[in-house]
């Protein structure tokens, strides 16, 4: 009940930051935040992509055809692959994690209970390579239970997650376990997911999207000191540190941003590792990419609730960024929302001139505005970027769509799942379902990207 409270508390915050604006300003200023604030976020990724750049990152040395980093001491690295119905995709992807260059690996495959032909096909593979062992659980547990199981079984210090659909780059461990070995604080890596499904103007948006947006926010987050949640389809964990805070938690629907924040909560760091690529699959239609979405937004919501109460404690104080940037962006949506609200009750009564929202759409010169920005973070990406994925600037063509695309769809899931999460009853278990995979992998000319 308590939960629920503070809950009740942040969403009069979220809300109150916007109608404390109403009664104080224009309900025309407000239409100016709901413009402004994409572009000042666009302004802040830019500024702390290029500084982790110029700072770390263009003094990496990176070939992704050469010998992996030298890690002290050969440890041995246990790979974790979850699935469940992933008889299509399973084979590649034990291949590829067995095509490690670091020669002292393990990889464990945890069939949770799928209902197709992958038990059949791991156990096929496992009899042809004996660093592969595969675990079979008799139901569908849960993805967060899954790697615990394979956690448990792994005979490593150093644990890389992967999803059943992910081909890791051939020096992708050895990117992520290599930090661990020379910070003992930091509790996980997180690698650098890139997007294989590109036949639909969905699938090609995404490719821009996790070069200009996703990866230009985990450069800057990582410059900030903290991450608000690791790539759940590649990361690197040290035992020890999950161990500490009791693993991952079965009843969170995004265990990924769930562990990341009870392993900073536990003062454990969180890296992130551009050069430890993943080609993973994402959904290609507008239906799959809303309900991918709609999760991650309803996890953030979780997670969120999930630590109200202990995370206003002072020495707690360095997640209070990612609180403040978490409790802004959704302000902003039911800012936008208030807004149009406002606007279409203009049209029918007389509004008092405090609250009246004239126009939906910003001023004119504005347009140009967001070209520029857009244009300018679309370069910064393809400077940061391009050394990780050939011939990136084609893609980025498509890019041109990810403002309606990614800030729509962060406005109307996060409409959708505040509520949700704030008055719906808790799961107990948050078992996972056969997610939307896309349309076509990829070309042969994009097969040659991914070599």
């Amino acid at each position: 009940m308590l939960d629920r409270l503070l809950a009740l508390l942040v969403l009069a915050i979220v809300l109150g930051v916007p109608l404390g604006l109403i009664f104080l300003v224009t309900g025309q200023f407000l239409m100016d935040f709901v413009f402004f604030y994409p572009l000042f976020m666009s302004g802040l990724w830019i500024a702390g992509g290029l500084y982790f750049w110029l700072h770390w990152e263009r003094h990496w040395s990176w070939q992704d055809d050469t010998l992996p980093p030298a890690l002290a001491g050969e440890p041995l690295i246990s790979i974790l692959i979850p699935c469940f119905n992933e008889g299509d995709n399973v084979a590649d992807t034990i291949h590829a994690a067995l095509g490690q260059h670091y020669p002292n690996i393990e990889v464990i495959a945890i069939n949770d209970g799928s209902k197709d032909n992958t038990a059949q096909m791991l156990d096929q593979l496992a009899a042809e390579d004996p660093r592969l062992r595969v675990l079979h659980l008799a139901e569908n547990q849960g993805k967060a239970v899954a790697l615990r199981m394979g956690a448990i079984a792994a005979r490593s210090e150093y644990l890389v997650c992967i999803d059943g659909d992910a081909l890791l780059a051939p020096n992708t461990c050895a990117y992520l376990v290599a930090p661990m070995l020379d910070n003992a604080r930091l509790g996980a890596v997180t690698g650098n997911p890139r997007i294989r499904t590109r036949s639909t103007l969905v699938g090609r948006v995404q490719v821009g999207e996790f070069s200009s947006i996703i990866g230009l926010i985990k450069r800057t987050q990582r410059v900030f000191g903290r991450i608000f949640t690791v790539s759940g389809v590649i990361v690197a964990f040290r035992r020890t540190a999950l161990h500490r805070v009791g693993y991952w938690s079965p009843d969170m629907i995004t265990e990924d941003i769930d562990i990341s924040w009870k392993l900073q909560l536990d003062h454990w760091s969180i890296f992130y590792e551009p050069r430890a690529l993943c080609w993973i699959l994402m959904p290609e239609t507008l239906r799959g990419l809303w309900r991918q979405r709609l999760r991650w937004a309803q996890g953030g919501a979780e997670v969120l609730f999930k630590n109200i109460r202990g995370i206003w404690q002072y020495r707690h104080r360095y997640l209070w960024p990612l609180l403040f940037e978490y409790c802004l962006s959704t302000g902003w949506a039911f800012t936008f929302l208030l807004s149009v609200i406002f606007w279409g009750a203009g049209k029918f009564v007389e509004m008092p001139a405090a609250i009246a929202v004239d126009h939906l759409m910003p001023p004119a010169f504005t347009g140009l505005l967001l070209a520029v920005v857009c244009l300018l973070q679309f370069a910064v990406s393809i400077l940061i970027d391009r050394r990780y994925e050939k011939g990136l600037w084609h893609i980025m063509f498509w890019v041109v769509w990810y403002p309606l695309v990614f800030w729509l769809i962060s406005l109307f899931t996060t409409l959708v799942s505040f509520p949700k999460v704030l008055f719906g009853q808790h799961q107990k278990r948050a078992r996972w379902i056969s997610p939307d995979r896309g349309i076509k992998p990829f070309d042969d000319q994009e097969e040659e990207v991914i070599r």
